[in-house]
This record gives structure tokens, C-alpha cells and sequence, in this order.
């Protein structure tokens, strides 16, 4: 169910939304828990980003870009500088809009793990909602390297029996092969059409990947992979202030500090286990 300032949300006949918007609006209004909002405004903002998330993760679908390891990570060295850990560091004379189209633009140039494909979906999908002036105002020093991403994505990641399309799920493979640690788990994008794109898995239905994933298993586990109930999103109604907070003018913002732990394809929750 949805509410906008205490009341039941009735959609508005004047709201140009596309089939997307329409499929999360129906879901958000299905759903047994309430998502709350101050202002239609904020609702349309996350319905924006959420499509955005879900068209970044298409086109991604169709880029070259390769599934990898950190090992052997690799980007444009136009935009970015490589790092030891594989990390992907924004060139001082870039703007960041720049580099993080470039990745899908020349996307054969590049080679990431899934953990990392995800922060790169964020970064496209808010590029397109805020326009490039604004994204190049909030994200000035960029590094690519698993779940690290600038305080103002602002990721949020807990238990829920809920998804919404946009969401990031977590499949796990708690015995995956050591020797092929990129296939631990897969950060999937649930899109509008109850299917997932994870980076290095194309867009399939959760079992498909499933399957996937319990082919790259230790020679003697009899433990399948499994859909986790992790759901990871960026905190729409916070990028939505800042939004708005830059344009008015901003202090300094603080930043998280990078933490290289070389774990292939892990869940966000499990990047903060790392962070602590």
C-alpha cells in the first residue's frame, strides 16, 4: 500500500507514467506493508530511478563489458585508473557523467565483477534521472570497487519476503568452487518483468540462475544455491533530497572509507561485514 503524507494514495489521471512505473505502482499497492512518502514528488523521484535502475540493467545486458574477477578487472584508461585491488579510480581531469557513460558506450573496455556492476547500475540510473550538471555536482571522486559507492547513493539493504522491480536481490552459493570464487552468489536486478540480470548471467528467471550457480558447486556439496531474502536498493527518498539540498547549496559531505577485501561477487550485507 502507498501513502503520501498520512493518506491513502489515489493516482493522479495528470501523471504520464509508462508501463514500468505502472507495473511498480501496482506491485507497491499489492504489497502487505506500507511505502510512505512525503510528497507525490518523492513518490514519481523513486519511480524514475527505479525504471532507470531497471533500463541500466538492460543495457548493461547488452554491453561486452566482462564478468571477472578483481585479478583481472580492467577499464578504459581514458576515464579511469586501475588499481592493485581492481578498482576503478575516476581520472582528476574527468567528469564523472563522462566515465560512467563511457562504460557502457565502450563497454568491450572493461571487465568487472558483480558486486562492482551494481554500484555501476546506481551511478547510470541516477545519471539519468538528475541530468549530468547535478550528477557531476554530487559524485566528484568516483572509485569503482565492489559495494563502495559515495555516501549520497546512499545504500540501504535488509530482510524483506517483499521485492519491488529495481530492487537488488542475492542469490547465494554457499558451496561454491574456491577455484572459481566469482561464482559465490549473484547481485541480481529484479526487473519489471519478474526476471534478473545479474552481471556475467544475462537476464534469466531466479532458477535459471539458480541452476546456474549449482553447476559451479564443490565436486561433493549437496547444498544448492538459494534466493536469499536480502533485498539492497538505494535510499530513494534520501537522493532525493540531496537533490534538492544541492541545488540551494551544500556543505562538505563526509565519505565512507574504501574497504578492499578481494571476495568476488558478495551481498552488500556482506561488504558491511568487512566495513565494521
Amino acid at each position: 500500500m502507498i501513502q503520501i503524507s498520512g493518506v491513502l494514495f489515489q493516482q493522479n489521471d495528470n501523471w504520464q507514467l509508462g508501463s514500468i512505473e505502472k507495473t511498480i505502482i501496482q506491485q507497491m499497492q499489492n504489497a502487505p506493508v506500507f511505502y510512505s512518502y512525503y510528497s507525490e514528488n518523492e513518490l514519481l523521484f523513486e519511480l524514475k530511478v527505479r525504471k532507470n535502475i531497471i533500463q541500466s540493467a538492460k543495457e548493461m545486458n547488452k554491453s561486452q563489458a566482462k564478468f571477472t574477477t578483481f585479478v583481472n578487472a580492467r577499464c578504459n584508461p581514458r576515464y579511469w585508473q586501475l588499481t592493485k585491488a581492481g578498482g576503478f579510480l575516476l581520472r582528476p581531469d574527468v567528469p564523472p557523467a563522462d566515465a560512467i557513460l563511457d562504460i557502457y558506450r565502450n563497454s568491450s573496455l572493461y571487465g568487472f565483477e558483480c558486486a562492482t556492476a551494481i554500484p555501476i547500475i546506481y551511478y547510470h540510473a541516477i545519471l539519468n534521472s538528475i541530468g549530468s550538471n547535478l550528477f557531476n555536482s554530487l559524485f566528484l571522486n568516483l572509485y569503482l570497487y565492489s559495494w563502495h559507492t559515495d555516501t549520497d547513493v546512499a545504500i540501504i539493504t535488509f530482510y524483506s519476503n517483499y521485492f519491488l522491480p529495481g530492487d537488488v536481490m542475492y542469490i547465494n552459493n554457499p558451496d561454491f568452487d574456491r577455484k572459481t570464487p566469482q561464482f559465490r552468489g549473484i547481485n541480481a536486478v529484479l526487473l519489471n518483468d519478474g526476471r534478473l540480470f545479474g552481471h556475467g548471467f544475462n537476464i534469466r528467471t531466479s532458477q535459471e540462475m539458480i541452476q546456474i550457480l549449482n553447476k559451479k558447486r564443490k565436486t561433493d556439496s549437496h547444498q544448492s544455491a538459494y534466493i536469499t531474502k536480502l533485498v539492497t536498493r538505494p535510499s530513494f527518498k534520501y537522493l532525493f533530497r540531496v537533490a534538492n539540498w544541492l541545488r540551494n547549496g551544500r556543505a562538505y559531505k563526509m565519505q565512507r572509507p574504501i574497504v578492499h577485501h578481494s571476495k568476488n561477487s558478495i551481498s552488500y550485507a556482506h561488504y558491511l561485514y568487512y566495513s565494521m
